[in-house]
C-alpha cells in the first residue's frame, strides 16, 4: 500500500509534461531486469531508451563510478582538465568511424550535444541554415525542438522556433507512396532515391548551398520509427555535402555504442561524418554526451564559446571509460551481431546457413519474422526492420497517415500490444506516428532472456488479434 501511495504522490507532484509508460516506481535494476518497489520483476527491452546498453548496474561501470565519487566528483572543464575525460578520449578515439574524428567536446544530454554540433557547424562554415530529415528527432530544447520532425507533440504550442531550419524527406520505403504504387518493383532493396532528388531540389529552391551550414541525419531514424536507409543514400548525401562545402552531421545519440551491431551505425555504410553526436550508451546511464569532429574544424571556435557547468563530469567520464573497456574486453558486439558460417555449394550454387554462433539480433529478427508469417497475427504486421538490437516492428494501420490502410487492424494496436507486454512483465516502447513497437534490449541480453521477451511479445500480439 505504501508503494501505491508513493506512486500517487509522484503523479500529483511531478510535471505533467513528462509522459510515462506506467506509474510503477522502480527500486533497482540488474542486467536485463528492473524491479519495482512492490517487488515486481520486469524484463526491460527499453534499456532506458537505449541508454543502459551494458545492462542495468553493470558491475564494472558501477565500480568505476563509485571509485571516482571518492576521488573527484566535479572537475569543471573551464577551470582545468581531469584524468577521466582524458582517459575517455584515449578510449574513444580508436573506435571512431573515421580517423579524421580526433577532437572531442563533452556535455550532458543528447539535446545539448546536438546544439553543440549546430554551434560548431555555424562557426566552422560561417553559414546559418540547417537541413534536417523528415521523421528525425534531435531533442526538446528550443533549438533541437526546432530541428525535430518525428512528432508534432514535441513542439506543439512552444513556437516561435529557431529560424534557418529546412526539412528534406528521409527514405522511408515502407511508407513511400512510390514504393506502394509500384507493385513491388520499388522499395527498400530497390529504392527510387527520390529523397536524394528532393534534397537537391531543396538546395536549389529553399536553402542555397552557400547558406547551408550542415545536413544533420540520424543514420537510423529513432523516434521516427527505427527506419534504416537503403544502401547508397548516406553515401550520396556525403558526396552532395562535399560538392557544396556543407558539413554532414550524424546524430548517433541512439544508434551509437554498439546498438546496431557496429560501434557506430555510420560503419555499416562507411560514411565519414564531419561532426558526430554521441550520448545515451556512452556512460550506461550517467548523464554524458559529446560531439567529435576533426581538429581543424573544432579550432575555428573561439575559446569560451563552448562549455557548461557540468560538461564532461568526472564521474560520468569514469563510467564512460569503464563502458569502453567492457565493450572491448567482454566482446559485447559479438553478442549483438549475426555470426553465421555460410557454406557455399559451388556445384549447385546454393548457400546454406551452417553451424555458428547464434547472436541475439538474429534471434530477435527470426522471432519477429515468424510472428509476421503466423496465420493468427501475421496480417497485422506491415514491416520488421532494423540493425543489430535496434529493431522496429510496424503494424498495419486502419487509418491515416499510413499510405496503405488496412481496415481489419485494431485501432491503437501498438499501444495495446505494449500494454499487454507490461501486464506480462515486459517493458517495450512505441515509436513514430505510425503503429510501431521498437526493441532496444541491453546489448548483453542472454539467449534465454531474449526468448522470454519474444514469447511474451508474441502472445501479446496474438491476444490483441483475437480481441480485435
Amino acid at each position: 500500500m505504501a508503494a501505491i501511495a508513493r506512486a500517487a504522490f509522484g503523479v500529483q507532484h511531478l510535471a505533467k509534461g513528462v509522459s510515462r509508460l506506467s506509474n510503477v516506481v522502480l527500486a533497482k535494476g540488474r542486467g536485463s531486469y528492473v524491479w519495482t518497489t512492490e517487488g515486481r520483476k520486469l524484463l526491460d527491452f527499453t534499456s532506458g531508451i537505449g541508454v543502459v546498453n551494458l545492462g542495468h548496474c553493470h558491475p564494472r561501470v558501477t565500480q568505476a563510478a563509485q571509485s571516482q565519487l571518492a576521488t573527484l566528483v566535479h572537475g569543471q572543464v573551464a577551470i582545468a582538465m581531469h584524468e577521466p575525460m582524458l582517459s575517455l578520449i584515449e578510449h574513444l578515439k580508436p573506435v571512431m568511424p573515421d580517423p579524421s574524428l580526433d577532437t572531442f567536446f563533452f556535455w550532458n544530454s543528447g539535446a545539448e550535444a546536438v546544439e553543440a554540433a549546430l554551434k560548431l557547424a555555424r562557426a566552422a562554415t560561417g553559414r546559418q541554415n540547417i537541413v534536417v530529415m523528415q521523421g528525425s528527432y534531435h531533442g526538446r530544447t528550443i533549438g533541437t525542438m526546432s530541428m525535430t520532425r518525428s512528432k508534432t507533440i514535441y513542439g506543439a504550442g512552444f513556437g516561435p522556433f529557431m529560424p534557418g531550419v529546412f526539412t528534406s524527406p528521409f527514405p522511408y520505403c515502407t511508407q513511400c507512396a512510390v514504393a506502394n504504387a509500384s507493385d513491388g518493383k520499388l522499395g527498400f532493396s530497390n529504392c527510387c532515391m527520390d529523397p536524394l532528388h528532393e534534397l537537391k531540389v531543396l538546395l536549389k529552391q529553399q536553402s542555397a548551398a552557400a547558406d547551408t551550414a550542415a545536413i544533420i541525419i540520424e543514420p537510423v531514424l529513432g523516434e521516427g520509427g527505427y527506419v534504416v536507409p537503403p544502401d547508397g543514400f548516406l553515401s550520396e548525401v556525403r558526396k552532395l555535402c562535399d560538392e557544396h562545402g556543407i558539413l554532414l552531421i550524424l546524430d548517433e545519440v541512439q544508434s551509437g555504442f554498439g546498438r546496431t551491431g557496429k560501434y557506430f551505425a555510420a560503419e555499416h555504410w562507411r560514411v565519414r561524418p564531419d561532426i558526430m553526436v554521441m550520448a545515451k550508451g556512452i556512460a550506461n546511464g550517467l548523464p554524458l554526451s559529446g560531439i567529435v569532429s576533426r581538429k581543424e574544424l573544432m579550432d575555428r571556435q573561439t575559446p569560451g564559446s563552448m562549455g557548461g557547468t557540468y560538461a564532461g563530469n568526472a564521474v560520468a567520464c569514469a563510467a564512460g571509460v569503464a563502458c569502453a573497456q567492457v565493450m572491448r574486453e567482454e566482446r559485447v558486439l559479438e553478442n549483438v551481431e549475426e555470426r553465421y558460417v555460410w557454406i557455399s555449394l559451388v556445384s549447385t550454387g546454393i548457400a546454406l546457413k551452417g553451424l555458428g554462433s547464434f547472436r541475439r539480433s538474429e534471434q530477435l529478427f527470426d522471432a519477429l519474422e515468424e510472428l509476421k508469417a503466423s496465420p493468427t497475427a501475421g496480417h497485422l504486421i506491415k514491416d520488421v526492420r532494423g540493425l543489430g538490437l535496434m529493431i522496429g516492428l510496424e503494424f498495419n494501420s486502419p487509418s491515416f497517415p499510413t499510405v496503405t490502410p488496412v481496415d481489419d487492424v485494431p485501432k491503437g494496436i501498438a499501444a495495446r500490444v505494449q500494454a499487454k507486454c507490461l501486464e506480462n512483465n515486459l517493458l517495450t516502447l512505441t515509436t513514430s506516428i505510425y503503429e510501431t513497437i521498437r526493441f532496444i534490449p541491453p546489448l548483453t541480453v542472454s539467449e534465454e532472456e531474449m526468448k522470454l521477451g519474444c514469447d511474451i511479445f508474441t502472445r501479446a500480439v496474438e491476444d490483441v488479434a483475437r480481441e480485435g
